[in-house]
């Protein structure tokens, strides 16, 4: 299993916004995860962005990663990683979103900048590849974890 210098293996926290009800895609992405061998804490679907604050400060995570099915991602989204980068000591924490981000079909690289802008590491709109997602999942080596919690 990938271990950061210290170790410790790499954990990761899996969620969806607070609108979205879909558990499939949480499931799929826990167990692709798992598969590259990181310890998954998967904490469902319609999940309030207090307690995704919460887990992240219990769960110590070293990536979170929300997922969004329904096309509200990038509204849910935008409050959530605001919020997260509010706290103290999650100023850096990584996040990512990926999935369906807006209603409209917008194409890919509409939601990316105002996302990026607001606070997550990453985005992974629907024209992105699960591929795209599982490469950047395997470059999470212990030189590059630099999360201050760790």
């Amino acid at each position: 299993m990938p271990q950061l210098a210290n170790g410790s293996e790499c954990r990761v926290l899996v969620s969806s916004i607070s609108s979205d009800s879909h558990t499939w895609n949480l499931v799929y992405l826990q167990l692709l995860l798992e598969e590259i061998g990181h310890e998954v804490r998967n904490i469902g679907a319609c999940t309030p962005d207090e307690l995704i604050v919460e887990e992240c400060r219990r769960f110590l995570p070293h990536l979170v990663v929300i997922s969004s099915v329904n096309g509200h991602g990038a509204l849910d989204g935008h409050r959530l990683i605001t919020r997260i980068r509010a706290e103290p000591g999650l100023e850096s924490l990584p996040v990512v979103i990926g999935g369906k981000l807006g209603t409209e079909g917008a194409a890919a690289g509409t939601y990316g900048p105002g996302l990026l802008a607001a606070g997550f590491t990453a985005v992974f709109e629907d024209g992105c590849s699960i591929e795209d997602f599982r490469e950047y999942a395997r470059l999470l080596a212990p030189s590059a974890l630099t999360v201050a919690h760790s």
